[in-house]
């Protein structure tokens, strides 16, 4: 449910209040139209979400946390911080991963 990027994301842009689709897509850099409609609606599916429709001329849609989904922005803060203040070390296990693979994987001749 939350372990997509572009759900983590897409909480984040909603943590300020109502946004439009666009304003959502315009905060989650590099995020697809389909992909942004289809995390939308999981979101409102699983209850994280409010689509909210008003009948005006052009048809307005604005999407917005719940309260179950507002208990997740904490969550993903901290995630999101730890990530940012661990990246170096993540980054270090990676090359010495990427180095051993390398090692692993060349032909015995």
């Amino acid at each position: 449910m939350v372990a997509s990027k572009w759900t983590a994301l897409t909480i984040g842009a909603l943590e300020d209040g109502p946004q439009r689709f666009g304003e959502v897509r315009r905060k989650v850099e590099g995020i697809t139209q389909k992909m942004l409609t289809q995390t939308l609606r999981t979101l409102t599916r699983d209850g994280l979400i409010t689509r909210t429709v008003y009948p005006t001329v052009p048809l307005r849609v604005d999407y917005e946390l719940t309260p179950l989904g507002r208990s997740l922005v904490a969550p993903l803060r901290a995630l999101r911080d730890w990530s940012e203040h661990h990246i170096d070390l993540i980054q270090s296990a990676r090359v010495e991963y990427d180095v051993t693979a390398d090692v692993e994987t060349v032909p015995v001749r």
